[in-house]
């Protein structure tokens, strides 16, 4: 999911939080060393389900691209009561 979701991961729920005090739910994981973490864990396995939800709201939700906002047209979407293959 890239460099920098495995950042903010780190920061919010890995090692990095757990060294700057804060809660973390995976304190011995440091996202940023070893991102195959995510795939490999046999402690965490709900790792690829927070990874990717992670990444579905820091990356896919906040899309903004000429002119076309995610969320903008998922709501068009849903009033238009889901029809067709456009979105």
């Amino acid at each position: 999911s890239g460099i920098c979701n495995f950042g903010k991961l780190n920061y919010y729920l890995g090692a990095r939080a757990a060294e700057e005090g804060r809660d973390s739910k995976y304190p011995s994981v440091d996202f940023c060393k070893d991102p195959e973490i995510i795939c490999s864990s046999s402690e965490y396995k709900e790792l690829k389900w927070v990874a990717g939800m992670f990444y579905w709201m820091e990356s896919v939700q906040s899309y903004d691209e000429g002119g076309w906002k995610y969320k903008d047209e998922l709501q068009k979407f849903v009033e238009g009561g889901m029809q067709g293959t456009s979105f």
